[in-house]
């Protein structure tokens, strides 16, 4: 095996992430990690329909294997998260990768991940100085309720903060909250599941 781990993601902006998050090894309780992050052409579709075919020409070279991808947006949305993983877990599993895979299905989006409490999140959306906290802009807009921590539409509230500050959605933004945002108290379930993933395969020395 040439490296630890192979990812496939459905766009730029899934990748940036994960490539801040896996140079933030030490945060994670693991080591260092050898990889290659792939996306695919047909983003969150070919990532569930087409992830065990992509990832099948690396099991000689890549110990590992991730597929990664939206509920929202796979065209299968009538299925829970859980449902889609578990299918293509088991198409990944027989494709000679047995138990080396995993897949990980953000619900309802990769922008789940963005929304943290963190004192760094405004400064990096530009939102720094104004009059309200943007958690605060978020709930009298009607995209969190008092109950909420994380917007139930994560997308939606994360363009419509950016355009009000009049900032472009770029992959340098996904980047830049993944690579300074703490993540400890993070309670998403594909959060979880990812870090369980990668302290199980790739214990701290």
């Amino acid at each position: 095996m040439t490296k630890d781990l192979v990812i496939l993601v459905p766009d730029k902006n899934t990748e940036c992430i994960i490539k801040a998050l896996l140079s933030r090894y030490q945060a994670f309780s693991i080591r260092k990690v050898t990889s290659d992050v792939f996306t695919h052409m047909e983003r969150d579709p070919g990532c569930y329909l087409k992830a065990d075919s992509f990832l099948r020409t690396f099991t000689r070279t890549h110990r590992y294997a991730l597929a990664l991808f939206d509920r929202e947006g796979c065209g299968q949305e009538h299925y829970s998260r859980d449902e889609l993983g578990k299918e293509v877990q088991i198409r990944l599993n027989n494709s000679g990768w047995g138990d080396r895979c995993a897949s990980i299905v953000f619900d309802p989006e990769i922008e789940v991940w963005i929304w943290s409490n963190s004192p760094h999140l405004e400064r990096i959306l530009g939102w720094t100085g104004r009059s309200s906290g943007v958690f605060s802009w978020l709930r009298s807009r009607g995209f969190l309720r008092e109950n909420q921590s994380k917007p139930e539409r994560p997308k939606e509230a994360l363009e419509s903060v950016l355009r009000t500050v009049r900032k472009p959605r770029s992959s340098a933004t996904y980047f830049e909250v993944a690579k300074t945002v703490a993540f400890q108290n993070c309670i998403d379930p594909s959060f979880l599941k990812l870090k369980h993933i990668l302290q199980t395969w790739f214990p701290g020395e």
